[in-house]
């Protein structure tokens, strides 16, 4: 090893960054002679080897150069005379180690007293333990046991209050007014009934042995007392000027328990004062709606008869039958007028019977028929309602009504067949409509048989009526219906009045049937209007009467709005194709030269040679001159034929410029076929200018 050291000398200044070849070192190791070679393992030296390089210890060693046998010395002298020093430390301190033992056997007997009173409290809290869950286990019984008793208590209690009859109670069901107190009552008994009855173990109770006696007694008692009581006030309902309404309001919905009451405990008195009320309610509205119509037929205004018919001659009528009645009323059976109003009012208030004849004012029946079913649709919702609430039942209103509808039809039956107002009829028809949304918006279905029914009984007498009409247009004697007067007819005045009303009264409901019934109208009086022009002996004032007659039908059609467009666009082609007639009827008297000469000739041009005979001088001349010598005159005739021919100054001012504006175009044809004729230009100075012409036109334009 010394020779490996000198051989290789260590670097002290060397830092610890420097790496040791601890191989040198290791191998001037010399093993012991002693040390058999079997018992030196050298498995994980290279491991140790690698280890040693990062070691502090070892590494600082090697750099000083120290052998491992002079250091292991060293270390174990260090260690015997750390162990000297200690023995020298302990010796010093032996009497203070003396007083810490004998502290530490104290505290080891204080510890072991502890540890025999840690026994007995141990012992002790184990006694108390099982007492505790001794009286854990009696407190639980306890609690079931309690249990089981508040149970058995709640039950009981309810069974005693149930059964139990209060002489409270008693005194009430049996001296008692039936009054709000006697219908809580009632609740009471009627539960302990039900109570005795419903229960199947309340059968095997004594107690129910004592109870039920007086709990039959109690409802029989009570049965009776309402029974009686109920009796009572429908007495009340059948006295004169009695208000069923606020009757039933304001006193019997109160008490609508006792109709409860009797349907579960006292179901043949029950009946009874169902079929009761029934009866009672069935007469007083029948009397009632008995008298309200006896009281509105003295107020009806009759607006139509039999022979107040579109196609009827008047003169053999009206003059005997109808004179003394204002013309306002007559005029009424065709025009509509202010008659339509009542759909606007539809749900006013039913008339009252005795301020409406006070004002000794009369109506027409569609008025009557209106309050008379404003009154049955307040008086049968009304009734419906209460039916539903207090008795639990819509179908007895049915049977309560039985009477009043069957007081209307019988009065329907005796109005409608010698009603002959169709106008009126449609009003009816279309009030029952209204009616009917009015009812279905409150959702309340009662009246809807019964309207449907009135409905079905209308509509046939309004097709009767309608069909009157139509056959009096079809049947209608035309020798005695013509007046030697161009003017409206009467007859078409009352056509176009009654067809504007219906048309008026379809317009928010667009019936295709009364369309097509309009229809096989317009036709008849279409075919009667043409038999009537016939009989004017002159075909000028024959198409006059169509021209005015076709003009009023347009001017009343108009006023019935949009929806008469159909028919009125029917008259309008045929006021159209009359006046183109009229217009040449009227030139044709005038200019009848001109007019011939412009259709026959004026169209030929001389200058082709094609014509027989072409067009001179001498052909035009005179119908130039006899056109320029009295043009401004015929023209002042024209317009007095015009003014006097027809009864409408706009109507008939329209067919004036219609005329004049159709001569200026045959002059102005006569003025260009002149230019074509050799030797036409002499004739220049007889020509009429076009703008004189104009002139007198646009005079005329401005009269109108």
């Amino acid at each position: 090893m010394t020779e490996v050291a000198s051989n290789q000398p260590v670097d002290a200044n060397s830092g610890p960054g420097h790496l040791l070849d601890l191989g040198a070192f290791v191998g001037e190791l010399t093993v012991e002679d002693d040390l058999p070679s079997d018992d030196i393992s050298l498995e994980g030296l290279e491991q140790e080897l690698q280890d040693c390089k990062t070691d502090d210890v070892v590494a600082t060693i090697l750099s000083k150069g120290t052998k491992l046998r002079d250091y292991t010395k060293d270390v174990e002298n260090n260690l015997r005379q750390i162990e000297l020093d200690s023995i020298e430390d302990y010796i010093k301190e032996s009497d203070n180690l003396v007083s810490l033992h004998d502290q530490i056997h104290d505290c080891d007997t204080i510890l072991s007293q502890m540890e025999n009173i840690l026994s007995g409290f141990q012992a002790e809290i184990g006694s108390i333990s099982s007492d505790i869950k001794i009286l854990q286990e009696k407190s639980m019984d306890m609690g079931l046991k309690l249990k089981n008793r508040k149970a058995a208590e709640s039950k009981l209690a309810k069974f005693v209050e149930d059964i139990i009859v209060p002489p409270r109670m008693i005194d009430i069901v049996v001296d008692g007014e039936v009054s709000e107190e006697y219908m809580r009552t009632l609740e009471i008994l009627s539960k302990k009934l039900k109570f005795v009855h419903v229960d199947a173990m309340l059968k095997t109770s004594k107690a129910l042995n004592d109870v039920q006696p007086e709990l039959e007694k109690l409802r029989q008692k009570a049965v009776s007392k309402v029974f009686d009581f109920m009796v009572q006030k429908l007495n009340a309902l059948r006295k004169p000027k009695t208000n069923v309404q606020i009757l039933q309001q304001s006193i019997l919905l109160k008490y609508k328990y006792v109709i409860q009451f009797l349907k579960e405990h006292g179901k043949d008195v029950h009946v009874d004062v169902r079929a009761a009320y029934i009866d009672t309610m069935n007469k007083v509205l029948s009397t009632k709606i008995r008298a309200y119509i006896q009281a509105l037929e003295k107020l009806q205004l009759d607006i139509a008869t039999s022979n107040d018919l579109i196609g009827v001659d008047t003169r053999s009528t009206s003059l005997f039958l109808r004179g003394r009645e204002p013309l306002k009323n007559r005029s009424a059976v065709f025009a509509l007028g202010e008659r339509i109003n009542i759909l606007k009012e539809i749900d006013e208030s039913a008339l009252i019977p005795h301020i409406a004849e006070a004002s000794s004012k009369r109506h027409p029946y569609e008025v009557l028929f209106r309050s008379l079913h404003k009154l049955l649709m307040d008086t049968a919702a009304s009734e419906y309602l209460f039916c539903d609430e207090f008795f639990g039942e819509q179908s007895m209103f049915y049977e309560i009504f039985a009477g009043p509808f069957s007081v209307i039809e019988e009065h329907l039956n005796t109005i409608l067949p010698n009603c002959f107002d169709a106008i009126g009829l449609m009003l009816m028809i279309r009030i029952i409509y209204q009616y009917r949304l009015i009812m279905s918006r409150k959702r309340i279905p009662c009246l809807d048989s019964y309207l449907d029914k009135v409905n079905i009984s209308l509509w046939p007498r309004f097709k009767m009526v309608f069909d009157m009409h139509l056959n009096s247009l079809r049947n209608a004697n035309v020798r005695t219906l013509w007046e030697d007067d161009v003017h409206p007819h009467y007859v078409m005045r009352r056509y176009a009045e009654f067809t504007a009303s219906l048309i008026q009264l379809n317009v928010d409901y667009g019936d295709g049937q009364l369309e097509l019934n309009l229809e096989r109208l317009r036709m008849a009086v279409d075919d009667l209007l043409v038999k009537l022009a016939k009989l004017f002996q002159k075909p000028k004032l024959q198409t006059v009467f169509l021209i005015n007659n076709c003009d009023m039908t347009i001017a009343v059609l108009k006023e019935a709005g949009p929806e008469g467009s159909k028919i009125q666009m029917h008259f309008e082609e045929l006021l159209k194709s009359n006046t183109s007639i009229y217009v040449e009827e009227l030139l044709m008297e005038h200019f009848s030269d001109l007019i011939k000469f412009v259709k026959i000739r004026a169209s030929e041009d001389p200058s082709s040679g094609s014509s027989e005979r072409p067009i001179s001088v001498s052909e035009v001349e005179p119908i130039i001159k006899d056109f320029g010598s009295r043009w401004k005159a015929a023209i002042e005739l024209m317009h007095n034929d015009v003014i006097t021919s027809f009864s409408n100054f706009l109507c008939g001012m329209e067919i004036l410029r219609a005329a004049l504006t159709q001569l200026l175009l045959y002059y102005t044809r006569l003025s260009d076929c002149m230019k074509r004729i050799a030797g036409g230009s002499s004739l220049n100075k007889d020509l009429v200018s076009i703008s004189s012409i104009m002139y007198e036109i646009r005079k005329y334009s401005r009269t109108f």
